[in-house]
């Protein structure tokens, strides 16, 4: 399973965001069977065709926010594909709405209120694995390190918390798990740390991971070339005076990513379980021990991705607070979208603005 993570990884961001959808289809799959094993008894008409339906429609929505949001200029050059950009949130509200009604004429009398059920465990399925892995899909696109650092660090704190609970395991820590100790919880926050540190400098160093995919309209394909932020250039930190008398070193030489790598392998090893305890918790209550057999003496899918999910909404909603900003490439694509007195009318206000500040006269006295 690692040597196939790693070719992956290597044919690039377009087969890791399939390789995401396939996860996400699965996952779907096995949690819904469990609800038709309960649901199938009552011969109701339906469930399964509307479950995957309303996969099929939320699925149309997300990707096709995506493509907008991140390949505007593709977009906006092939016709087909401006006119469903342009009526996208329509189309997806029809496409619900249709099976909003599909549902209501399915309602069978005297049981009406499984079906209701039934239609939130839908609902609730969509929310926890198709919106998280449309998260992920998002986080792969700000570049590869943000898709592979946080799942790399939720499968390090598996493998650390299991070896240390295994050697030094003593203090039960939920009752959900009653195999989980707080030895191993404490030894595999800190491993996965050192590991997260680790593999952020690693990874820092190399365009191919650090940039984000973007359309070229030269070349007709997406490409990962940039010149790579602050981020990840490596910079020069004073280092606390405790740690100074430790190590010796006054200063120390890190990309600023491997400091916001410790806050992701923190969330990875302390909330991040806490998917997994969750997962267990479902199943219990459902009375089965995984939920599939897709993988021999692992269970399903879904058994192996559980404290994924909650990993990838945590790591999109730390990029858009506290890394992402401004994106002047995105500005400049949706301007030359606008007719040319819409242009001309930006242009005038941005000229009037710089020069109120100042900035205009001195940039002409550099151009002159």
């Amino acid at each position: 399973m690692i040597s196939f993570f790693f070719f992956i990884i290597y044919l690039g961001p377009m087969v890791l965001m399939m390789i995401v959808l396939c996860v996400q289809i699965k996952c779907f799959q096995e949690i819904i069977t469990i609800g038709y094993s309960v649901y199938h008894s009552y011969h109701l008409p339906w469930f399964r065709t509307l479950s995957w339906y309303f996969l099929l429609c939320v699925n149309y929505f997300f990707y096709g926010e995506t493509v907008t949001d991140y390949f505007f200029t593709l977009v906006q050059r092939e016709e087909p594909l401006r006119i469903l950009s342009k009526y996208h949130r329509f189309i997806s509200f029809a496409l619900y709405l249709t099976g909003f009604c599909m549902f209501v004429l399915s309602l069978v009398k005297k049981h009406y209120r499984l079906q209701f059920y039934m239609f939130g465990w839908t609902h609730v399925t969509l929310l926890i694995v198709v919106t998280q892995s449309h998260l992920i899909i998002h986080n792969l696109f700000e570049g590869m390190i943000w898709f592979i650092v946080p799942i790399s660090c939720v499968i390090c704190n598996d493998i650390m918390a299991y070896m240390f609970g295994f050697f030094f395991g003593r203090t039960p820590l939920i009752k959900l798990s009653p195999k989980k100790t707080w030895e191993g919880f404490i030894g595999g926050l800190f491993a996965t740390i050192v590991f997260g540190i680790m593999l952020s400098y690693v990874m820092a160093g190399y365009r191919y991971f650090v940039c984000p995919v973007e359309f070229n309209n030269d070349s007709n394909s997406f490409q990962v070339d940039c010149e790579p932020s602050d981020l990840f250039q490596l910079q020069e930190y004073s280092l606390p005076s405790i740690l100074e008398s430790v190590t010796g070193w006054t200063t120390v030489r890190l990309y600023p990513f491997q400091i916001h790598s410790i806050a992701l392998s923190s969330f990875a090893s302390i909330v991040g379980p806490f998917g997994g305890f969750f997962a267990s918790g479902f199943k219990r209550a459902f009375k089965i021990k995984d939920f599939a057999n897709t993988i021999p003496g692992h269970g399903g899918i879904m058994d192996r991705f559980d404290c994924q999910y909650l990993m990838a909404t945590f790591v999109n909603v730390y990029i858009a607070s506290f890394i992402r900003g401004p994106n002047p490439s995105k500005v400049i694509q949706q301007l030359l979208a606008l007719r040319a007195d819409q242009q001309l009318h930006i242009f005038n206000s941005l000229k009037a603005h710089l020069t109120e500040k100042g900035l205009l006269p001195a940039l002409e006295e550099a151009a002159a």
